[in-house]
């Protein structure tokens, strides 16, 4: 599982710089920085609560989840709930 940040995105629709962010947010840059690229290990919800106040979105349009255990995403039929492959059912 890897968890996408997306902040330049929304930087970048509201022309805004990462200094103005980091200040309006209360982030140095650097911290700011560690976000954008992914290196971040944990973000405080009054953080994101920050974050999404500025830039006037929600959480969703700043964090984005991506399957990232190999799998190309082709189609290998329906699983359960466990993730494991689903019982055929016949159909009448």
């Amino acid at each position: 599982m890897a968890i996408v940040v997306r902040i330049d995105v929304e930087l970048a629709r509201r022309k805004m710089s990462v200094g103005e962010f980091a200040e309006r947010v209360g982030l140095t840059p650097a911290n700011v920085a560690v976000l954008k690229n992914g290196r971040a290990k944990a973000v405080r919800f009054s953080t994101l609560d920050a974050m999404c106040r500025v830039l006037q979105c929600q959480p969703g349009d700043l964090l984005e989840w991506v399957d990232d255990d190999g799998n190309d995403g082709g189609d290998e039929g329906p699983t359960d709930a466990a993730g494991e492959p689903a019982a055929p059912v016949a159909v009448t």
